[in-house]
């Protein structure tokens, strides 16, 4: 019994530490991070997401993806941003994803001749990510900072840590309880297609490999389903581009959500919250829920966004400041 009693103390003391470290990583990061060091950051950031978003508007949702990509893999440590043949940028969820690069170095730059060597590249992407989404509509929140730099990037965890297009509901869900997000993250943070586009190589198996006669996925509206295949199925390459949200492309918005009760979600993945029977049992309240109601959604995007950021940074000593975000000091 007194064995017994010893083990679960044990167990407890470990589960508080564990809290307590992680509490203690995140009271690190601060809303006033740069008040003194760097006070026209945000102003900074802000006119250099504004002026690519001019040239491009879908550069809003390019500067969304890096931010996501970079914080399920090593925490948001900006190593999604190192070059080299063992970066992050090339691995396969990434290839021909990710883009944005030659923006985050412009922001870089700028950041550097306002404020040189304070800022990391890991906070630039949190910034840029939450000026992308408000200039296109969406919410506003407050970018928790303090955030250094990686040394390394992982290719490996890449691979395996991010969530695919293909991927089941309760694999994805996984893969953010991995780091620490629940299904509500799973859900408001996939609103994120409310904006951006994606290849066809991403949902070309959709449009013809579901009965041995080729014919779509029964789960895509089949008005779309064609319209898609006159787009796609002479692409050889799968490069073109299609639109995530058709109904409003470059509005941050909750369309997304209501083209999944009509079977219009481009990726599996996403048409899957509603209509698969994974979804069915986890997502579909959630997706109803914010088809109905704008407002909750952006409420909770927001928030996810915040958790987002906060996956496993480097702060205090850890990393570094780099002065090029393509390579470490």
């Amino acid at each position: 019994m007194e064995s017994r009693r010893f083990s679960s103390s044990l167990s407890l003391l470990a589960a508080l530490t564990v809290l307590c470290l992680c509490m203690g990583v995140r009271s690190q990061l601060s809303t006033n991070f740069y008040a003194e060091s760097c006070p026209t950051v945000f102003k900074v950031v802000r006119g250099e997401v504004a002026d690519a978003l001019k040239k491009e508007a879908r550069m809003a949702a390019s500067l969304l993806r890096l931010h996501f990509h970079d914080c399920f893999v090593n925490g948001c440590d900006g190593s999604v941003l190192l070059d080299g043949s063992d970066g992050e940028k090339f691995a396969f969820p990434n290839q021909n994803s990710v883009r944005g690069f030659d923006v985050v170095d412009s922001i870089k730059t700028a950041v550097e001749n306002e404020c040189s060597e304070t800022v990391s590249c890991a906070d630039i992407l949190a910034i840029a990510a939450r000026d992308a989404v408000v200039l296109s509509g969406g919410p506003s929140w407050k970018v928790h900072l303090g955030r250094r730099d990686g040394l390394v990037a992982n290719q490996t965890g890449a691979n395996t840590n991010l969530p695919a297009p293909f991927h089941s509901i309760n694999t994805i869900i996984n893969k953010f309880a991995a780091v620490g997000l629940d299904i509500t993250d799973v859900v408001a943070l996939s609103g994120g297609h409310t904006i951006g586009r994606a290849r066809c190589m991403a949902f070309r198996s959709r449009l013809l490999s579901f009965s041995p006669t080729g014919s779509a996925d029964p789960l895509l509206d089949s008005t779309m389903a064609s319209e898609l295949r006159s787009l796609c199925l002479q692409d050889d390459d799968g490069s073109t581009a299609v639109a995530l949200d058709r109904s409003s492309v470059n509005a941050f918005d909750n369309h997304y959500f209501s083209n999944l009760l009509n079977q219009r979600g481009l990726l599996s993945s996403d048409q899957g919250l509603f209509s698969s029977d994974e979804g069915v049992a986890a997502t579909k309240d959630l997706v109803e829920a914010y088809s109905k109601d704008a407002g909750l959604f952006l409420k909770d995007f927001a928030n996810s966004m915040i958790k987002m950021g906060n996956i496993s940074p480097l702060t205090g000593s850890a990393g570094e400041i780099r002065k090029n975000c393509r390579v470490v000091n």
